[in-house]
C-alpha cells in the first residue's frame, strides 16, 4: 500500500463529515433523521481505501439502488 500521508480513515473523514462542516451543511453523517446516501463495501475501508471499489449496497435518499 502506497502512503501518500493521510490514514484512510482521515481520507474517509475528509470526504464526509469533515467537508460538511467546513460547508456548514449538515451532511457526511449517519444519524437519526437524515436522508441515507450511503455506501456499503466489501471490507474495511478505515484501514484500506481500495476496499471503496467493491461496492455491494447503494442508497441514496433513504431509496435503496444496488444490493
Amino acid at each position: 500500500m502506497v502512503n501518500y500521508g493521510m490514514s484512510p480513515a482521515d481520507a474517509l473523514k475528509s470526504a464526509t463529515s469533515v467537508a460538511g462542516r467546513v460547508l456548514h451543511m449538515d451532511i457526511g453523517q449517519v444519524k437519526p433523521g437524515m436522508l441515507a446516501d450511503l455506501i456499503a463495501v466489501e471490507g474495511d475501508p478505515t484501514k484500506d481505501i481500495t476496499t471503496l471499489r467493491r461496492v455491494k449496497l447503494v442508497m441514496k435518499g433513504g431509496v435503496l439502488y444496488k444490493q
